[in-house]
């Protein structure tokens, strides 16, 4: 049978209260709060805090870890540090999705005409303003019926995808899409730089004379080099992840559905951002305009 080590240090002859939490190293409130079945304060907090993590965590999607967890409470006026987040996570169960390697989707063309790399892997918030430095990337998503090929352009500024697009091909038409969609979304009012690695399809006659006719000017970074197009990279790395890439969707048309979900009303809306001082490319667009 179990004995309760607190009656029984208290039936010991010779010690009181104050003796007997010395020795079964508890403080006198916890020694209390056992005998009268009062859960402690503290134990209390956690576990309502324990339920605000539960509820951003969903509303992630399962996706959010401490860092940005511990930041949406901030944000709801819920005072925390990090570590006691990440405390009550473990206990909870409650983990974020972490990123997986992405492999290479373009193709160098050594004849391509020789472009300067105009933002030299500044991809800090741009303090121009939005609409002066866009970077764009093609991944891959698996689908049962093959690969479905997602070509974005992203504001460096505000971290917002302004325009994307997807097809069962990688040619120069895929990227063009997204960019002329991104033009007709933004409306830029100056030359803007969109900044790309140097995949053929970035290289390409075609995309440099839709380039021209918005008053673009296309910038690459160095071939094999990753880091040049840093924010690209990232973004679709977080895109696999959070989208689930764990298995091929059962079609083209679902992963499309799946992916303008996640970038129009999460992504772009809702997702928060370290980057942005974490708040959400909408939230940092507005305050900007502010």
């Amino acid at each position: 049978m179990n004995v309760d080590p607190f009656i029984e240090a208290e039936k010991t002859a010779g010690h009181n209260v104050k003796r007997t939490c010395e020795l079964l190293k508890v403080s006198r409130t916890a020694y209390y709060a056992r005998r009268t079945g009062t859960p402690a304060p503290r134990a209390v907090r956690d576990a309502e805090l324990t339920e605000q993590i539960t509820a951003v965590h969903q509303r992630s999607r399962g996706t959010y870890g401490a860092p940005r967890i511990h930041a949406a409470l901030q944000r709801e006026g819920a005072g925390c540090g990090r570590r006691r987040v990440a405390r009550l996570m473990r206990q909870a169960g409650l983990t974020g999705r972490h990123r997986r390697q992405r492999h290479r989707t373009t193709i160098p063309d050594p004849h391509a005409v020789t472009r300067p790399d105009l933002v030299l892997r500044d991809f800090r918030p741009d303090p121009a303003g939005l609409d002066t430095r866009w970077c764009g990337d093609i991944t891959y998503i698996a689908t049962q019926e093959g690969w479905l090929y997602l070509a974005t352009v992203i504001d460096i500024a505000s971290r917002r995808v302004v325009g994307w697009a997807t097809a069962d091909h990688l040619r120069t038409e895929l990227v063009a899409d997204a960019l002329r969609t991104a033009c007709h979304t933004r409306r830029p009012h100056s030359p803007v730089i969109f900044h790309s690695d140097r995949g053929c399809q970035y290289t390409s006659r075609e995309l440099a004379t839709l380039a021209t006719e918005f008053n673009v000017r296309l910038s690459v970074g160095r071939t094999g080099q990753c880091w040049d197009n840093a924010l690209a990279e990232s973004f679709f790395s977080t895109l696999k992840n959070e989208l689930g890439d764990n298995r091929p969707w059962p079609s083209r048309a679902a992963a499309h559905t799946a992916i303008f979900e996640w970038i129009e009303s999460w992504y772009n809306l809702h997702r928060l951002h370290s980057s942005l001082g974490y708040r959400s490319p909408a939230e940092y667009e507005t305050a900007l305009a502010a």
